[in-house]
């Protein structure tokens, strides 16, 4: 951590000595809340160097989408740029609706758990005793928790495991798409009613699934550059093909939503305390080809050393997207977007998003700092 990235930091820290500080007068007239200066000092730190960086960031890359950082309910950093429909100059807003990607999985496994505390499903059963398409030597032996970590050895649906079930890491759209049809079976009702009930129930009034969206708001996906740009046919409902699939990557959300859906879930408003922990617990590593070597969970990925964090990136045709939640800070940070030029590849597309993550993470780190030398 170098000053030149954090240049407030010595007057930070030379504030929170100050008001830290144990030489109080005899005579206090009034008392000071250190702990609520300190915190305000530090929100306004953290609201300068987010502007001052993600902004950089913007203008940079050029960046088309929404980027805000929420602290609990307090928002940090908010900007989007850019537009939603590059034909009609439409331009993004808040209430931009996205396609999400793979941050759709953790829905899926929310969805799965859920059905757990009900008593419908246990993630040790065989996937097998739920659906006939693994009624087959090759799958019989796959489980519910190896489809959650991606360690079930299933590519594509029908194609012979790439390892015997339980011994490596091998990302499945296909693993996520049986988690759904799990879902449907054992509570009687499509993957979108379920999906829909739960959006309901947390409050997330702009979300959607491919198939059943109506709505208005959506951000088109293209290809390429704003200048040069390909509109990517048939969005949303390509997502629900059997290219991608609903339970896989077939999610529309907003900004807010998926604020809202972090605070929920982390702060434990949807699953009970030990079924939360299972979701969030490391039980396989994966080697990102963007973002590096993680721990993965049920349907999240977990940084491996400081900061604590959870994350998923999502990309379908044209829209990278990036989730992140900080539970020490209770901070999220979300990325979403609708254009992507493909020809420079993935690392290329995902450039923005591991800057901002970058700087969120080496923030999430000083403010560690900061509390600990008061």
């Amino acid at each position: 951590m170098t000053l030149k990235k954090f240049p407030f930091l010595p007057l930070i820290l030379l504030f929170i000595a100050l008001v830290s500080c144990k030489n109080e007068p005899t005579i206090q007239v009034k008392t000071i809340d250190k702990k609520a200066i300190i915190d305000s000092t530090i929100n306004a730190f953290q609201k300068t160097l987010l502007e001052q960086q993600i902004d950089s960031v913007f203008k940079k890359y050029h960046f088309n989408g929404s980027i805000a950082v929420f602290k609990d309910t307090l928002p940090l950093y908010r900007k989007q740029s850019g537009y939603s429909d590059f034909k009609n100059k439409t331009k993004i807003d808040s209430s931009t609706i996205f396609a999400i990607g793979s941050v759709s999985k953790q829905f899926t496994a929310i969805l799965v758990l859920l059905q757990m505390e009900q008593g419908k499903l246990n993630l040790t059963d065989k996937v097998s005793s739920h659906l006939k398409e693994f009624q087959i030597k090759e799958y019989e032996n796959i489980t519910i928790h190896q489809l959650l970590n991606h360690t079930s050895g299933l590519n594509l649906m029908g194609g012979k495991l790439m390892f015997k079930s339980g011994s490596d890491f091998f990302y499945s759209n296909d693993g996520f798409n049986a988690l759904g049809k799990i879902v449907e079976k054992v509570s009687g009702k499509s993957y979108d009613d379920n999906v829909l009930e739960l959006f309901k129930k947390v409050g997330m009034h702009h979300s959607s699934t491919a198939d059943v969206f109506k709505g208005t708001h959506f951000a088109g996906a293209y290809l390429g550059t704003a200048n040069k740009f390909q509109e990517v046919p048939n969005m949303p409902k390509r997502l629900g093909g059997k290219d991608i699939g609903i339970p896989a990557g077939g999610i529309l959300s907003t900004i807010q939503d998926l604020h809202t859906w972090n605070n929920a879930l982390y702060g434990g408003k949807i699953l009970k305390p030990e079924t939360l922990q299972k979701f969030m617990g490391k039980s396989a590593e994966r080697h990102h080809a963007v973002f590096g070597k993680m721990g993965y969970a049920y349907g999240i990925m977990v940084n491996i050393g400081k900061p604590n964090s959870y994350f998923h990136s999502g990309y379908v045709k044209g829209s990278p997207s990036l989730n992140i939640y900080y539970p020490d800070t209770k901070t999220s940070v979300i990325i979403l977007s609708n254009i992507a030029d493909e020809e420079k590849g993935k690392g290329s597309i995902f450039k923005p998003h591991i800057e901002v993550k970058k700087i969120t993470d080496h923030l999430e780190n000083t403010i560690s700092q900061l509390k600990s030398a008061h």
